[in-house]
């Protein structure tokens, strides 16, 4: 087995520690602010990486965060793990139940939550690439649909604590939302495991058989393999020791789905969310389990993910206001036309159903996850990317606000 060499070991040592230390700092700084903690954690990233330490000080940051060498190899490594184990337990907030409970309204709701956003981002990189930056190279159809997905897709876990803050999260217009928004993920995700096989970032399989067994993959995992997970997991709780045999199972069961996506084609991203669906799912995987998961996963890997956003790209050279400023509208405009009008046709208000739209905007951490990946398979250039992760943070820190703006002037009428 191969071996780092002493000096990387310390180098490794010393990157894994500061980004947990000034990650945890600028969160906890943000979350008195009362905004997300990933907001803190991205801005520790741009203080160490090359927007402000890169910039006054570049052998400072070579030093700590190279660009080559063994450390940073096995830092990406870790990185990759992390963005894993981030959409598991995105999939864990999957509630199938909820989803089945609200039928065909959460169907049609869903459905113009996503088409018309991906619609409406679809339409315009595709007619004006080179206003958006695409990337040498690259198929415009191919990146057209990557915009298109981007500008469909939602933040599962945001909108929850959004319903929650707003004690809107049993309510009919809450679970609506809510099984909207894991239909939406479910769908986007599908979509984006596609476009990446579509460029080739995969395996040799054929295309057609790659998105097959993507298909195939999901059905048995959200129908015999839920199953069979529901009626193993009381055999699990009572012979293993708890929480430790949980936890160590369905990470385990985490990367193994992980690994059969990414080997058919599919980024490993799909895997482990499809199999967070199907495992948090059952009735024996109790709530104190999914907590314990999302602790571990939360507040160790997902702050060295966010930091390590920071670490890529220069945020103020990168920056392209009028860009941004785009893709914010083009977000905006989507999901709120999108999923408030499929609201509305469900019977509720105009002030409701604006609320629903401005609530199924949150983008938070799954757009920045998505934009990565794209930005690490050449999908997207440095300057798009930027202005992805900043409509994400823009779209999370404003979503609940204007939820609580809308539905006051409901109370009101």
């Amino acid at each position: 087995m191969a071996r780092l060499a002493h000096a990387d070991v310390i180098q490794l040592l010393v990157q894994l520690g500061i980004m947990l230390l000034i990650g945890r700092f600028f969160a906890e700084l943000i979350r008195k602010l009362g905004q997300p903690t990933v907001i803190g954690e991205i801005l520790a990233g741009i203080l160490l990486g090359p927007t402000f330490l890169g910039t006054i000080n570049p052998e400072w940051f070579q030093l700590i965060f190279p660009t080559t060498g063994a450390s940073g190899l096995v830092l990406s490594g870790i990185v990759q793990m992390s963005v894993v184990m981030l959409l598991f337990i995105a999939g864990l907030e999957v509630d199938l139940h909820i989803v089945l409970q609200q039928g065909k309204q959460a169907v049609l709701t869903s459905l113009t939550g996503i088409t018309i956003p991906f619609a409406i981002g679809f339409i315009f990189p595709y007619y004006f690439p080179e206003f958006f930056g695409i990337a040498p190279g690259m198929d415009q159809l191919v990146f057209a649909l990557f915009m298109g997905t981007a500008m469909g897709i939602t933040a599962l876990p945001v909108i929850v604590r959004i319903l929650m803050d707003l004690n809107l999260f049993r309510t009919r217009m809450g679970m609506l939302v809510v099984a909207s928004a894991m239909v939406d993920d479910i769908i986007g995700w599908m979509i984006f495991s596609v476009i990446l096989g579509m460029i080739g970032k995969g395996s040799d399989m054929p295309l057609w058989n790659t998105i097959l067994l993507t298909t195939g993959f999901a059905v048995f995992m959200l129908s015999i393999g839920r199953i069979v997970l529901n009626k193993s997991l009381p055999w699990i709780n009572k012979k293993m020791a708890w929480p430790g045999g949980v936890l160590a199972l369905s990470l385990g069961f985490c990367f193994l789905a992980a690994g059969f996506t990414e080997y058919i084609g599919i980024h490993a991203i799909f895997g482990a969310f499809i199999m967070g669906v199907a495992l948090g799912d059952s009735k024996h995987f109790s709530e104190r389990a999914k907590e314990i998961v999302h602790q571990f996963i939360n507040n160790i890997f997902a702050p060295l993910f966010f930091v390590s956003i920071g670490l890529r790209v220069n945020f103020v050279s990168n920056f392209d206001l009028v860009l941004t400023l785009i893709i914010i509208l083009i977000a905006f405009a989507g999901k709120i036309i999108g999923s408030g009008l499929g609201t509305k046709l469900g019977g509720f208000t105009w002030q409701e159903s604006l609320a629903a739209g401005f609530g199924m905007n949150a983008r938070g951490a799954m757009e920045i996850i998505l934009g990565l990946i794209a930005f690490e398979n050449g999908l997207i250039n440095e300057k798009v990317f930027v202005s992805l992760v900043i409509m994400a943070l823009f779209t999370s820190m404003t979503s609940g606000p204007l939820m609580k703006w809308s539905l006051a002037r409901t109370w009101k009428t």
